[in-house]
């Protein structure tokens, strides 16, 4: 095998592919990043942890067809590092010579021949545009769980119907829903999966972010439950999480009583300022009477902070009392002027939607919900 690449093209490639690699890897072979040349000037390199498969392919001149499996973290780090001049790449008995410039590296290669055979790429259910599709996935994945011992909660529940593809996820003290629409392969297409929250954000971000529409693929009830993502000659396949979702959606209530009108960019600020005073698991109050929003931290003899904002309440008075990192994480991903939050009782979950204006109507397209700390006084 041998051939020569431009160094910004190798290392884009090898650093994509790589990024999901076990730190500790099953099998010795899964470490590496498997990189076949072709006589038709394409190098396609692949990455496979038995769970998740990444595949990119890039431009080359090949000289010589073949196939080696190297370390892909150590190829990643090097061609990060190498000068900026076409890298020339060969495989000299059971090696690999990385050159570029007066730079020269040997890598050994792994028994290409012990690698597993990767998952092909499921037929495409339909496309999404790549920039809806990394704010939608950012919105929601704010509320997944973090915990493993609850593999459940740290995916995202995917519901597609016809032309609309509504996410949702929970942690057991937020829920997210995020609604969006995409075009499906064929007419009145559904289907529900439960994918892995770390996996559809590294995705979003890395296949979504260059404007273009990205190519969704789901194969459930097959044998292997896949999904996968194409979009720029890279694609990805991760498989989905196993077991019964809860039923979230009801937790959204029917009507709200009250609600609160607040200009979110300020509300961000004032919440970050106050909950410095906020000691581990205590949390920030917020108080609403008619034309303001009153927000205030700490109690007693600690250090205290309050600062009051302009608001528009709909009904009576009321006062909640927040975990602040969640708070700020459900403001953050509004992504709107203003945040209305609906009340239904002060000791009930709380519901944020975003508002264009401060007399306009509240989006229900994203719709966060946080339950409040019981606090006393």
């Amino acid at each position: 095998m041998k051939f020569r690449v431009e160094r910004d093209v190798l290392a884009d490639a090898v650093t994509w592919t790589a990024r999901t690699l076990p730190t500790r890897p099953p099998a010795p072979v899964l470490a590496g990043v498997r990189i076949e040349a072709d006589a038709q000037g394409v190098i396609n390199l692949a990455s496979f942890d038995y769970e998740t498969s990444a595949r990119s392919e890039i431009p080359a001149e090949v000289a010589e067809p073949g196939t080696v499996l190297v370390s892909g973290r150590l190829l990643a780090e090097i061609s990060r590092a190498l000068p900026n001049k076409p890298v020339d790449v060969a495989l000299e008995g059971n090696k690999v010579i990385v050159t570029c410039g007066a730079s020269r590296f040997t890598l050994l290669t792994m028994p290409v021949d012990e690698y597993p055979a990767l998952p092909g790429l499921p037929e495409v259910s339909g496309t999404v545009s790549g920039d809806a599709f990394t704010h939608a996935v950012a919105q929601v994945t704010v509320a997944a769980s973090r915990d493993d011992t609850l593999p459940l909660l740290t995916g995202v529940r995917v519901e597609i119907e016809g032309e609309r593809i509504t996410l949702l996820s929970t942690d057991r003290y937020r829920l997210a829903l995020r609604e969006l629409t995409w075009t499906p392969a064929t007419p009145g297409f559904s289907a529900v999966a439960l994918v892995r929250a770390r996996t559809l954000n590294d995705v979003s971000k890395s296949l979504g972010s260059g404007g273009g529409l990205v190519n969704v693929g789901l194969s459930t009830g097959q044998g292997l439950d896949l999904v996968g993502f194409e979009a720029g000659g890279r694609q990805t396949t991760s498989q989905l999480v196993d077991g019964d979702y809860p039923a979230v959606r009801r937790l959204f209530p029917d009507s709200t009583p009250i609600h609160a009108v607040v200009a979110t960019a300020p509300l961000i600020e004032a919440a970050k300022r106050v909950s410095l005073v906020a000691e581990r698991n205590t949390p920030i109050r917020l108080s609403f009477s008619e034309g303001q929003v009153v927000l205030d931290a700490g109690q007693g003899d600690d250090a205290q902070a309050s600062e009051a904002l302009e608001a528009v309440l709909v009904g009576e008075d009321i006062a909640v009392a927040f975990n602040p990192q969640f708070l700020l994480d459900g403001l953050g991903a509004l992504g709107t002027d203003f945040v209305r939050l609906s009340f239904t009782h002060p000791n009930k979950p709380v519901e944020f939607t975003g508002q264009g204006s401060l007399d306009g109507e509240d989006d229900s397209a994203y719709r966060y919900l946080l339950v409040p700390i019981r606090f006393t006084g």
